[in-house]
């Protein structure tokens, strides 16, 4: 990272008169935090990081050592661009250290930090496209469409195609490119797909887009919502991954010919596949965090609630995008299981985790799922090493907490209390009555 960045940084902040820094970091739960400093503060803040109160931040320490440090990554630094010009506001992502400057084992960040340099060091380069679905509406309490749009509509009814063009000027302003918007399935429902990058710059990309997204719609008299699914009878929300493997010398490691294998793919992908469709079920409380998670993962041929794979086979878990002929770096991998709500670091971690374990222990990937896999028996799942992915926040929780692979990747500090917190909402969940509750059983049998 070195001097060249952070002395950029500086002479950027002095040219373009930026007089605060907001400095960004994520929690364990995926909430974006942020405070200002002083753009005057930010070069002892590069040597010397900037403390403050770790207790008041989910899942990072207790009261008795709340002191954490929050050290700015100058290839983060990027000037938010709805601020005004004169005495301008910059952003910039940290990672979290202790007071003894070592890396903080709650930092989401640094999570996936470790587990990307892991996979480097055996040669892997792990690089993702996300793409990221949401609904505009009126306000932030009621959720009502504001059009009767569908799949990549473009009509009168249709209020979001401006909404979609200034974000993405925004967003590429933040120097994030997006490989398209459109309208997605769903009244009001929309989606923005950004260029692939490495893993931990994704992560960030998805934090970054998050606020965009919002701030834009805001700005627009609009909310939007990354609920997984906030109108019953609709498809919900995803957040798409593509994924691929590069190795240091910038080849794509899971194309094969087609002689060798009718999808493309190399025997690497396959592994990598396979260790990805093993352990989603242990996963699933992280990609589908939220009791309204598993609202949106239901039997209706567009979801996945298994373990499968294919190529047209929407319901699948892990689809593989035909790529254009001679185009062989774009091919890929499409996890299709992971929702807005997710923190896109432990997401994104887990996965390359999975994935790396299924190379090395040279998993088997199961045969292709031509049809949905809820229109086969139970027998005949079993038979091809179909697993259900969990029904509810619930049970996703209990195979949270039972896996060992979970624990190795997120390390006991996130991995307990994220169960922890987890628990705790899906109990309030349980002891909650609903409207559905009041209307089926209020006047008695």
């Amino acid at each position: 990272m070195g001097d060249r960045n952070v002395d950029f940084v500086l002479r950027t902040v002095e040219k373009r008169d930026i007089r605060f820094v907001r400095l960004w970091f994520t929690d364990v739960m995926g909430k974006l935090k942020s405070f200002s400093i002083s753009s005057e503060d930010l070069e002892e803040a590069f040597e010397e990081g900037v403390g403050f109160d770790g207790s008041s931040v989910e899942g990072f320490v207790s009261s008795e050592e709340s002191d954490m440090l929050a050290f700015p990554d100058p290839t983060t630094f990027q000037i938010l661009p709805w601020r005004p010009e004169q005495k301008g506001v910059a952003r910039v992502f940290c990672d979290i250290k202790t007071p003894s400057r070592k890396p903080f084992e709650g930092d989401s960040r640094y999570c996936l930090e470790r587990v990307f340099r892991e996979a480097d060091a055996k040669g892997y380069v792990l690089n993702v496209g996300p793409r990221i679905e949401y609904f505009y509406f009126d306000n932030d309490l009621n959720p009502i469409p504001q059009d009767k749009g569908g799949y990549f509509d473009l009509t009168t009814s249709d209020v979001a195609t401006d909404l979609r063009r200034s974000t993405t000027l925004m967003l590429e302003r933040m120097s994030i490119p997006v490989t398209y918007s459109f309208h997605s399935s769903s009244p009001s429902q929309n989606a923005v797909e950004l260029r692939y990058t490495e893993a931990r710059s994704c992560a960030d990309n998805i934090m970054t887009a998050r606020v965009v997204i919002r701030q834009e719609a805001y700005q627009n008299g609009l909310f939007a919502s990354f609920m997984p699914k906030p109108i019953s009878g609709c498809l919900g929300s995803g957040m798409f991954l593509y994924e691929s493997l590069f190795d240091h010398e910038g080849n794509n490691l899971f194309w094969a010919p087609k002689t060798q294998n009718e999808a493309h793919l190399s025997e690497l992908a396959q592994h990598y596949m396979a260790g990805v469709l093993k352990y989603a079920p242990e996963t699933s409380l992280v990609s589908n965090p939220t009791v309204n998670s598993y609202k949106r993962l239901v039997e209706n041929g567009e979801v996945p609630i298994y373990t499968t794979w294919g190529r047209k086979n929407r319901s699948t878990l892990v689809r593989v995008p035909t790529h254009k002929p001679g185009k062989h770096q774009a091919t890929r991998i499409e996890l299709r299981n992971p929702d807005p709500t997710a923190n896109p670091y432990l997401t994104i971690a887990l996965t390359l985790a999975a994935g790396i374990r299924g190379i090395e222990e040279g998993l088997t990937l199961p045969p292709e799922a031509t049809v949905d896999p809820a229109t086969l028996s139970g027998a005949e799942r079993e038979a091809n090493g179909i697993e259900r992915l969990p029904r509810n926040l619930g049970e996703a929780i209990e195979l949270f907490e039972s896996s060992s692979f979970v624990r190795d990747v997120l390390g006991e500090h996130i991995a307990d209390f994220y169960a922890q917190e987890k628990r705790k909402e899906w109990d309030e969940y349980c002891s909650t009555v609903t409207d559905w509750e009041r209307a089926k059983y209020y006047a008695g049998v």
